[in-house]
């Protein structure tokens, strides 16, 4: 297992619709477990795999103790929304905003050995599951932005300033980048946000 780069707001990757995973076997199982990892050594509370350059659709999550993976995805999410909460994004650092999503969603897919998997949650893990969905159909966070905090989020990201901000995440994380867990396996979204693959921003 190792532990990986995460492409930041600008790479192509982010903006691509990824592919469904055709393929099972070894290669699909040290993706997950490097997914899981690099989510861990970042204390992130979910991550998609265009988060990590691969254009497939799948991601983990590590919210409250409840953690896993889900392959090609399929959501059901509840008619009514829950409070707006913070979210963040290990691919767009150093912003947090709070987002609309549903109250309730059901994830069904596969696990890495094909087999069904299906999760449902509420609250957090609810808005985990839109969140990296959401990165496996080319949207961020700041899309589901509205008003005022959408401008203020484009205006930070054009900001020459945002540079900086994302240099010093990106040599930050490249302290682990290729070590063998490196992070804590403790802990997930935090009570202020979370980053997702999105949290409080990390």
């Amino acid at each position: 297992m190792a532990i990986l780069n995460i492409r930041i707001i600008g790479d192509p990757v982010l903006r691509t619709v990824a592919d469904p995973v055709t393929e099972f076997g070894p290669e699909l199982a040290k993706l997950v477990a490097d997914m899981t990892e690099t989510m861990e050594d970042v204390d992130g509370a979910g991550l998609a795999a265009p988060q990590i350059g691969v254009s497939q659709r799948v991601f983990t999550y590590r919210i409250d103790g409840v953690e896993g993976h889900v392959i090609n995805p399929v959501l059901e999410n509840s008619e009514d929304y829950q409070a707006d909460h913070v979210e963040g994004c290990l691919s767009i650092p150093g912003l947090a905003f709070p987002v609309r999503r549903f109250r309730a969603t059901r994830a069904t897919g596969v696990d890495l050995n094909g087999n069904p998997v299906a999760v449902e949650g509420e609250g957090m893990l609810a808005r985990c599951f839109q969140h990296e969905t959401d990165h496996l159909d080319g949207i961020l966070f700041t899309d589901r932005l509205e008003g005022e905090d959408r401008k203020t989020a484009l205006r930070s990201i054009r900001n020459a300033n945002y540079d900086a901000i994302t240099e010093r995440t990106t040599t930050k994380r490249a302290k682990t980048v290729g070590s063998s867990f490196g992070g804590s396996s403790s802990g997930g979204a935090s009570s202020g946000g979370a980053s997702f693959g999105g949290g409080a921003t990390t």
